[in-house]
């Protein structure tokens, strides 16, 4: 929303409406952000999905790994 908008919505009293029309003003301004967005494409989806997938894999190793070796020292310390 620019901000013109808000100030026009500011000055107009926007803060004394209804719910129905503070929520119908919250839905429209929605749609107008959303309209905004620049939408990956299917390959780069595809190709941020895999990204993100082998990124989690690699942290869940190294997180495996510490708790094998910590579990083992504690096993070696108190075993």
């Amino acid at each position: 929303m620019a901000e013109a908008e808000v100030e026009r919505d500011r000055s107009s009293g926007a803060g004394r409406k209804g719910p129905f029309s503070r929520l119908a003003l919250f839905v429209r301004q929605v749609v107008a952000e959303l309209r905004k967005v620049i939408w990956p494409t299917r390959k780069e989806l595809i190709a941020y999905t895999i990204i993100v997938i082998v990124f989690v894999s690699i942290m869940a190793g190294i997180v495996a790994a510490y708790d094998y070796v910590f579990t083992q020292g504690v096993l070696f310390v108190f075993g």
